[in-house]
């Protein structure tokens, strides 16, 4: 590990490159989201809202809406894209799959560098080769590799400026997310929680990469602080050792943060989802098995949890709870709002933790008939969960019918807020899934799941729906059916508009009050990516990144099925309106 003093005795090369390094400071990042010119953070501003103030593209113009520049990732090195891309001064950075990041001129789409990374054979990615986009901090742009590790790259050059081990791959350790900067701090999580490994958040500096504390999100491990010479001291166990876990299994517990996390400025706690908890069979460890399947606050210059509400407690379904935590204000407070892969929407006081409401957004959930308000727990159906295999034949416990699927109510497509409506967009999928639970024992590097399944549609006309959310009333304000599922991210503008991409292809955008579609683009590829906008010299520009994959073509049964004449691809789309061209 590299310390600060190490950097400051390496030479005049360090030196100069430190004073370079004041260019994206916490201000601009701290308001990003009021930045038109720039797209500084993942989610459009560290909220997460991503809503634009922009207007020049709006309901009556977006219908000129024509490609001003197209992009190839190139190579065979196709499958899923889920990147969102960053803009920042004059540069497009956008990573793409196999741990690669492009750098692209904004004016012309040309290509100014690439950093591809080299990793081993031996990756053993859950869920497809994907990354999600990168973080920028002074001259740096900084992302995470599918082998767990950190990278820090010069802007300008594309040369290594730092590059950190964050874990061990072969213990199914891997990063996906794009990082989160907040208080001068960079802040990620790890993806893994199908291998045992032990999720947690930890927190670095940006500029050098030390460390400079991990908070475990697993109940019975310690968290540490390290000083400027890389030293740990140890800063208080996570939760209560055996509270909420039986035995040893917290020792491989899961509970990744795999979706990366928010930050608010006016509350100072950044926001992170955490998995499911390891194995999937919830009989194996009987309690509640904190922090899984939660929404926790952390102090982002410590690591401290500051408050945690769980979603779903002992989780047979792979829910997850690892769903971005938008904050918004209503009713002259500061909530956040999170739309859950177990199917309901919740609403939760940012400061105190406090759940204020919980609603379904989804039309079918077997798994519990509601939550409830006063105690923050669901209602659990105790007849559909996957019952214990050991009460049986000791192969294979009973099969139940669940909604949603495991692949989420909404899995990773990021939704957006309109301060404008008031309405939350939220990319839902309707599917169901045939689930049992079987004997699993851990074993380094290996698939800890204890669980079989089969994902079906229940509907014959559509899966995914793109839908207008009302936060005060849980009310579904409008819908926009689509056939395959959505896997790809939403954005709003105040130009009236939400734009959003399918699998099939198309970048769509729609009117935000009604839902009604107003424009669409083919892009060649499905979109499983979030589009975002800026403005150039007077010209407002919007940008999705296209190509399929994730999830659902390696988890989806019947689901995968009825999607397999979509195609690969691998390249991102710029749009402005042809009156500019």
């Amino acid at each position: 590990m590299k310390t600060r003093l190490t950097i400051l005795l390496a030479g005049l090369a360090p030196l100069a490159f430190i004073a370079q390094a004041a260019d994206i400071t916490n201000a601009m990042l701290e308001n990003a989201s009021k930045d038109t010119k720039n797209v500084l953070s993942f989610g459009m501003g560290s909220q997460g809202q991503r809503y634009s103030t922009l207007t020049q593209i709006n309901t009556k113009t977006v219908g000129q809406l024509v490609p001003a520049w197209s992009f190839s990732f190139g190579g065979e090195k196709q499958r899923g894209q889920e990147s969102q891309p960053i803009i920042a001064n004059g540069k497009m950075f956008v990573t793409a799959s196999y741990s690669r990041i492009f750098a692209i001129d904004l004016k012309t789409g040309n290509k100014l560098w690439k950093y591809e990374h080299r990793l081993p054979e031996a990756i053993m990615p859950c869920c497809d080769v994907v990354n999600r986009g990168a973080a920028v901090y002074g001259n740096l742009v900084i992302f995470g590799t599918l082998d767990a590790q950190l990278v820090a790259l010069d802007q300008d050059t594309g040369k290594i400026a730092w590059k950190e081990k964050v874990d061990d791959y072969a213990a199914g350790y891997s990063i996906t997310a794009a990082p989160l900067i907040a208080k001068g701090v960079l802040i990620t999580g790890v993806s893994g929680g199908e291998f045992g490994i032990v999720g947690r958040v930890e927190g670095r500096d940006p500029l050098t990469g030390d460390l400079l504390w991990t908070r475990p999100t697993v109940e019975g491990h310690m968290g540490y602080r390290y000083d400027k010479d890389g030293k740990a001291t140890e800063a208080g166990i996570t939760g209560t050792v055996n509270k909420s876990w039986p035995g040893e299994l917290w020792k491989t517990g899961g509970a990744s943060t795999w979706m990366g996390g928010t930050y608010d400025p006016t509350t100072g706690l950044a926001y992170f989802g955490t998995g499911n908890p390891a194995p999937w069979n919830s009989h194996l460890r009987p309690g509640d098995n904190l922090y899984s399947s939660s929404t926790i606050a952390l102090d982002p210059q410590t690591g401290q949890i500051k408050w945690a509400y769980q979603n779903t407690p002992n989780d047979s379904w792979d829910f997850d709870g690892a769903n971005e935590f938008v904050t918004f204000d209503m009713n002259g407070k500061r909530y956040g709002g999170k739309a859950d892969r177990n199917g309901f929407f919740y609403v939760i006081d940012a400061k105190t933790g406090q759940l204020q409401n919980a609603f379904p957004f989804v039309r079918k959930i077997t798994w519990a008939s509601g939550i409830d308000l006063k105690t923050g727990r669901p209602n659990f159906i105790a007849a559909n969960r996957p019952s214990d295999p050991t009460k049986g034949d000791g192969k294979k416990g009973s099969t139940v019918f669940a909604a949603p699927a495991f692949l989420g109510a909404k899995n990773q497509m990021p939704m957006a807020y309109s301060p404008q409506t008031g309405l939350f967009y939220v990319p839902a999928n309707e599917w169901g899934m045939e689930i049992w639970n079987e004997p699993i024992s851990y074993k380094k590097g290996g698939a800890y799941l204890g669980a079989g399944f089969t994902i079906k549609p229940l509907n014959e006309d559509y899966i995914g729906a793109l839908r207008a959310i009302d936060p005060k009333t849980g009310k579904i304000v409008w819908e926009d059916k689509n056939t395959a599922p959505l896997w790809g991210g939403v954005m709003t503008t105040a130009g009236g508009l939400v734009f959003y991409g399918t699998p099939e292809g198309y970048l769509k955008a729609v009117d935000a009050k009604s839902g009604k579609e107003l424009w669409k683009f083919q892009t060649g590829s499905g979109v499983v990516a979030p589009p975002v906008t800026w403005e150039d010299g007077g010209v407002q520009y919007v940008a999705v990144v296209s190509g399929w994959g994730g999830a659902v073509p390696l988890w989806g049964g019947e689901v995968a099925k009825k999607v397999n004449f979509l195609e690969q691809g691998g390249s991102v789309w710029v749009f402005k309106l042809a009156s500019k061209i």
